[in-house]
């Protein structure tokens, strides 16, 4: 089982991460990824861009036991959890979540569950920037309940 954790500034290319994960073991029968992108809204606002500020230590580790949780829910082969940090302008990829494994459903639930737990659980702190200035963005409900569905499974 192999996993690969990144937080960093750079962008990152979705067919070098599919290709990494299609590599790790040679019985992959499935690769789920999820990409998310800067919105140009949130909330009823317009949206320029984000900005992301993390502790590294404590964010790396937060991420590392999210990915750990899921490999031990599901047979995995492969997770990768890239998320960046900084200026980020809308329509600009943030964060790339890749799983693989010999079957679909493992892999489905697994990405779900690292997107819901990252949404929820890493550390990492967003400010807006919108026409009407800067402002933090707050947890969403929607969030939370997404992720509290994986505490009885």
């Amino acid at each position: 089982m192999q996993i690969d954790i990144r937080i960093q500034e750079q962008d990152f290319s979705l067919q070098a991460e599919t290709d990494l994960l299609r590599s790790v073991a040679s019985d992959t029968g499935a690769l789920v990824t999820f990409t998310g992108l800067v919105r140009d809204f949130s909330e009823g606002r317009q949206v320029h861009g984000l900005y992301l500020e993390h502790y590294p230590g404590m964010t790396y580790r937060s991420l590392e036991a999210i990915a750990a949780e899921a490999a031990g829910r599901w047979p995995v082969h492969a997770v990768t959890i890239i998320h960046r940090t900084g200026r980020l302008d809308a329509g600009q990829q943030i964060v790339f979540v890749g799983v693989s494994s010999t079957h679909r459903e493992a892999a489905f639930s697994a990405c779900q569950f690292l997107m819901d737990y990252l949404k929820t659980r890493a550390p990492f702190w967003k400010k807006s920037y919108s026409p009407d200035g800067e402002y933090w963005v707050e947890a969403k409900e929607s969030d939370v309940q997404a992720s509290d569905r994986w505490q009885d499974s």
